[in-house]
């Protein structure tokens, strides 16, 4: 069901400029209102018993499917919008402009079963649907746009247009109270007939105009303030229209190049070892520059700006003391919730990574062990306060991140399978001088190697201890590397284990110049993921992804083109 209802957030989007197959419902739609604005009209001539049933049948066809589709809608805003969650932000989306249209033009077809509504009053809700259209429309959005970013600017015009009026009534009644007591009884009258001047008044409820010269001159003065009534909102309008088009270009500007940096990371085969197909674990700053002839400042703000990039400087995956090299890279990203990423594969065995944001090339490792050994993945790679960045795996008590929640509420619906395991895996920067370069983190004490720590979140030791023999076995043998268990880190309290209820967690620390700077890093990390699933979940069968076999032409293009 939840699939379903991320299907349905990608058809109401509407966004008609998008290259996909959820575009047609929106056609569709369309056509509807259109052909239902268009019976509504035909309904005003005398047409015949024949065209009366036709039209009929297109408005009960009609409802039922503006029913249908409004009530998906409201179903699934919370998937268009975090604000729209749970049954009050459902009802805040049913109070927004379209929710509104929405409700009025689709749901008082089942009110007059119960409350007879007038005739004329039914056919104008349904002329309401045509609204419906602007949502679709990109020049309308523009103009919300513009009319939102100079509402503070109109709103303060009319704010010194009001006062301004409201004192030359009184003004006015002073002069025309003598001239006309009559008609000028009080101050309200003078109020109501220069506020009256704006709008033409229409209805003659002020005419009552003023006589003296004084009072004259007032009301020239109240006429040159009716020219700017509607001259300086029009002019903040188009000032803001013309804002609204930059920025429209801006932004276009800026997905143009966050594509081209994406087609950066085309699928490449790791020949000398696995054989596989890999999206790169990065790309350089400068190689970006000079092969996409994308300026420096450019490649900043769709960084910036997008859902799936990182900036990176390489200096941070080694420690100061070995002297490490400044060099900026771009690392691509898998998003698919506001978090970051989530993918259930099934299995009992969930691979977390929790600082993507400041640690991103650890992301990149944990996705990898997690797709070739067919295990859950779950990400943190969205910073919301970029001024206060939060680190999912020992997390403070008084954070306030707003993703936070739905980042444990996925990471414990994973692991409630029987047999669980979560590992999250996090990138080490020691020394090379280390003598271990994977480091199993299980107990509350560093040089604790023991099983028995009551505060452990492991409770299979047989099977835990098995995996690590293996890993030890495999990586030492054929790699050179060296494993320990709790001996550089441990397990606080605040650890993103203890806020979870699973079977059991432990934390695999991996040096990073293993796999970002060592070319045998794809086959470490097969083995790895071998190691983990031969282990933990030797029931299921391990398949290594299609698209990492054989390249998938034209879709082949960074994390997003892995499928899931």
């Amino acid at each position: 069901m939840q699939k379903f209802k991320k299907q349905l957030a990608r058809i109401f989007d509407n966004d008609l400029r998008t290259k996909q197959w959820e575009n047609y419902p929106d056609y569709v739609i369309i056509g509807l209102i259109v052909l239902s604005t268009l019976s509504v009209f035909i309904s005003t001539f005398n047409v015949g018993p024949v065209c009366e049933k036709i039209l009929s049948v297109v408005d009960i066809v009609t409802v039922i499917t503006f029913t249908i589709e409004v009530t998906l809608r409201i179903w699934a805003a919370d998937e268009l919008d975090e604000k729209y969650k749970g049954f009050w932000g459902r009802v805040k989306y049913c109070f927004t402009f379209y929710g509104m249209i929405d409700i009025l033009s689709t749901y008082t077809f089942y009110v007059q079963m119960f409350i007879p509504l007038p005739y004329s009053m039914l056919k104008a809700l349904r002329v309401l649907r045509l609204l419906r259209v602007f949502r679709y429309m990109h020049s309308f959005r523009l103009l919300q746009t513009a009319v939102s970013s100079k509402a503070k600017e109109m709103w303060v015009s009319f704010q010194f247009l009001a006062i301004v009026t409201l004192m030359l009534s009184f003004v006015l009644f002073f002069y025309e109270h003598n001239a006309q007591p009559d008609v000028y009884d009080n101050g309200f009258k003078s109020v109501i007939w220069a506020f009256a001047q704006y709008v033409g008044d229409p209805g003659n409820f002020a005419d009552t105009p003023p006589i003296t010269f004084a009072g004259r001159m007032i009301a020239c003065v109240i006429g040159l303030l009716g020219i700017a009534l509607f001259a300086v909102p029009a002019g903040l309008i188009g000032s803001g229209f013309s804002e609204a088009m930059e920025d429209e270009k801006l932004k276009e500007k800026i997905e143009r190049n966050v594509k081209s940096i994406v087609h950066s990371f085309k699928f490449e085969k790791d020949q000398q070892h696995t054989n596989l197909f890999i999206v790169p674990r990065h790309k350089e700053v400068n190689t970006v520059i000079t092969r996409k002839f994308i300026p420096y400042e450019d490649i900043l703000e769709a960084v910036k700006e997008s859902d799936c990039l990182h900036l990176y400087d390489m200096v941070n995956a080694m420690n100061a003391a070995d002297h490490p090299e400044s060099k900026l890279v771009l690392i691509n990203f898998k998003k698919n919730t506001p978090y970051g990423c989530c993918i259930d594969r099934g299995s009992k065995v969930t691979i977390v990574s929790t600082s993507g944001n400041t640690e991103p090339g650890s992301s990149w490792l944990a996705y990898h062990i997690a797709k070739l050994g067919g295990f859950n993945y779950v990400a943190k790679e969205i910073e919301t306060d970029l001024d206060n960045p939060t680190s999912y795996y020992n997390i403070p008590s008084n954070t306030k991140c707003p993703n936070l929640q739905l980042f444990i509420d996925d990471l414990t619906r994973l692991a409630a399978r029987p047999g669980s395991w979560v590992i999250p895996i996090l990138g080490a920067t020691g020394l090379k001088s280390r003598p271990s370069q994977f480091h199993f983190c299980y107990n509350s004490k560093k040089f604790d190697a023991s099983y028995n720590d009551p505060e452990s979140l492991v409770k299979d030791y047989a099977t835990f201890d098995t995996l690590y023999n293996g890993v030890e076995k495999v990586m030492d043998e054929k790699f050179g590397y060296k494993c320990d268990k709790n001996e550089w880190y441990a397990i606080q309290k605040a650890n993103i284990g203890h806020h979870i209820t699973a079977e059991n967690v432990f934390t695999l620390r991996v040096e990073c110049y293993v796999w970002m700077f060592d070319n045998r890093y794809m086959s470490v990390i097969k083995d790895l993921a071998e190691t983990f699933h031969n282990t933990l979940e030797p029931e299921r069968e391990l398949v290594i992804p299609a698209e990492m076999l054989v390249r998938p032409e034209g879709k082949d293009f960074g994390m997003q083109d892995y499928v899931d």
